[in-house]
């Protein structure tokens, strides 16, 4: 369905959809920021055309979104700057109105929803978001819809919860990967012993292409729960078995949190979101099984399997930042 261009391609779930379009044969646009970091990642695939954006430059954006049918935005902010997300968001929006594009798929999270009502949600729970990340989300949210409704363009949400899986660096998991790798202690947020979900990224591109290609996708948001919920404790337990190293964690409480957020800009900004370790949003992603038939979701053994034998061919140890 027309020429697909992925704006914020950079992270991981960037590298999945990227994956899934060459898979199909499909030619696709990256749009970032530097052009040479585009160049450098894409640059060997004959099927990605490189344009570099300034989000600032209405001309810039603009130009990025000519000829494009479909946009998927990925675009992230630093996890202490969520105030940008209405901002780059409006400046995308307008640039492709004016060129034409069709459809806009938003990858999203489960901030916008505030606390859950209920032990799983549906897409029609209200969206409620009590902490600022929450409000920044839904506003970018809003823009797009009123921009559907007034027939401006076609939007679709696809909430995903945290991700895990190769050359994933921005996470709160990845710590304990690359913990388990080295014999480590593991940091983890507390509590540990609530549900939670966790997506594969591999799993996300087709997922991605398939929903940007289906005409009933827009107009609402959908779910999609990876491999089902899993405590954190189970989660990190399967992670140091299949690393075959003895299980070793560090509990950080919400008043430790509170303490190192002092120190450091990302920790700090962890606080208002430590919400969904004590209640858990949990995603019922059934309108999407449906929607999508054929939607796979790695099962957490072998996805972690895969992500450890990926870090020890890597060496990937560094740590990155958040942004979501």
């Amino acid at each position: 369905m027309g020429k697909i261009a992925l704006f914020g391609p950079s992270g991981a779930a960037g590298d999945s959809i990227a994956a899934a379009l060459r898979q199909q044969g499909r030619p696709y646009r990256v749009v970032g920021r530097s052009a040479s970091s585009l160049q450098a990642h894409f640059g060997a695939d004959p099927l990605a055309e490189i344009i570099g954006w300034s989000p600032d430059d209405p001309e810039s954006v603009r130009a990025a979104a000519t000829g494009i049918d479909t946009i998927v935005y990925l675009v992230g902010v630093p996890y202490h700057q969520f105030e940008l997300h209405p901002k780059l968001m409006r400046a995308t929006l307008d640039g492709a109105i004016v060129a034409g594009v069709q459809r806009i798929v938003l990858i999203g999270t489960v901030y916008p929803y505030g606390r859950a009502r209920s032990e799983s949600i549906s897409e029609d729970h209200p969206l409620e978001p009590h902490t600022f990340k929450g409000r920044m989300r839904k506003e970018q949210e809003d823009m797009l819809f009123e921009a559907q409704a007034a027939g401006k363009i076609q939007a679709t949400v696809l909430r995903l919860p945290d991700f895990y899986g190769p050359n994933v660096d921005r996470s709160f998991v990845h710590g304990a990967f690359q913990a388990a790798l080295a014999a480590k202690r593991a940091l983890l947020i507390g509590p540990v012993d609530r549900p939670h979900q966790y997506v594969f990224t591999p799993d996300v591109g087709p997922v991605v292409t398939a929903l940007a290609d289906e005409p009933r996708a827009y107009a609402q948001s959908w779910h999609f729960g990876g491999s089902g919920a899993i405590t954190q404790r189970e989660f990190v337990r399967r992670i140091y078995a299949a690393a075959g190293t003895p299980l070793r964690t560090f509990v950080v409480n919400e008043t430790m949190l509170r303490v190192i957020g002092l120190f450091d800009k990302t920790m700090n900004a962890l606080v208002e979101m430590q919400y969904l370790q004590t209640e858990p949003v949990i995603m019922d992603d059934a309108a999407l099984r449906q929607l999508l038939p054929g939607l796979r979701a790695t099962p957490y053994d072998d996805a972690i399997g895969l992500t450890l034998a990926a870090m020890r061919q890597s060496k990937g140890f560094g740590l990155g930042s958040l942004t979501t």
